[in-house]
């Protein structure tokens, strides 16, 4: 048993959450701004359902071996976005609806040995094909936060708060770090509380919270809500946070970890 079935089970149940936010939109909700600047309701959607059809090119290539590219270009790629995405909300949905169903489509019709696979995306590095679950994955995540419609960090699943954060560590840029150190904090329902440290991230001050708000402020999805400054020599920090924050360094300076298992492992992470 690998983890094809668990990250299959996981986008599944993500990308239902997505579509029914997406059903309960009016043509007025999608025409509105979304949270990325630039962007309304319409553009996020439209996205969702391009990147779909980029993940299926990724699928194609590890199928039969032939170099498919993610997208034809950057450029190509806003050009679309922004040509279809003032359409009325049953076109969007309707689009939406089949991006995701062809892409479980060739998902479902890949076979076994293509998942290890090496494909590539707009950038370095090449990754196996498996792992185009965990960053499909990450586009519902995010961006169904994107269409501020309801969903927010909070109702991320635990495994995707955790894997992304393993990640995100692990495609670290401590040349654009903003931050120095980072302190996660898990707080037990019992009581009492445990911490993971991550050290020597770059120049900044030292910041905590718990994952899940951690994650929220590195992704841009938060103003820094349960994010703290971390005082020299102290473990923790009181209040709400958010107060006195850098600007959260840049977000994916890599599409995946460069050193990824060839082969999809029993667990991810």
């Amino acid at each position: 048993m690998t983890v094809l079935p668990a990250l299959q089970a996981e986008l599944a149940s993500a990308t239902n959450q997505l579509l029914a936010t997406a059903a309960s939109l009016s043509d007025a909700d999608l025409a509105a701004p979304s949270l990325l600047p630039g962007w309304t309701r319409g553009h996020v959607l439209t996205h969702l359902a391009r990147n779909a059809d980029s993940y299926i090119n990724l699928l194609t290539w590890a199928k039969t071996g032939v170099r498919t590219p993610q997208y034809p270009s950057y450029e190509a790629r806003s050009a679309e976005i922004d040509a279809t995405a003032g359409r009325p909300a049953a076109r969007l949905l309707a689009d939406a609806e089949d991006g995701a169903a062809r892409f479980a489509a060739a998902v479902r019709d890949l076979p076994a040995h293509a998942w290890s696979a090496q494909v590539e995306g707009m950038r370095p590095p090449p990754h196996p094909a498996w792992y185009v679950l965990v960053r499909r994955l990450r586009e519902v995540g995010v961006h169904h936060v994107d269409l501020a419609a309801g969903y927010g960090p909070a109702d991320w699943p635990e495994p995707f708060v955790r894997r992304e954060l393993h990640d995100l560590r692990r495609t670290w840029s401590p040349e654009h770090s903003t931050v120095s150190e980072i302190v996660l904090v898990e707080r037990a329902p019992e009581g009492g509380e445990t911490a993971e440290v991550w050290p020597g991230l770059g120049h900044g001050p030292a910041v905590t919270g718990t994952p899940r708000d951690m994650l929220a402020w590195l992704t841009g999805r938060s103003g820094g809500q349960g994010v703290s400054l971390l005082p020299a020599g102290q473990s923790h920090a009181p209040g709400p946070g958010g107060v006195g924050l850098p600007e959260p360094p840049p977000w994916l300076s890599m599409p995946a970890p460069a050193d990824l298992p060839a082969t999809p492992p029993k667990d991810y992470p």
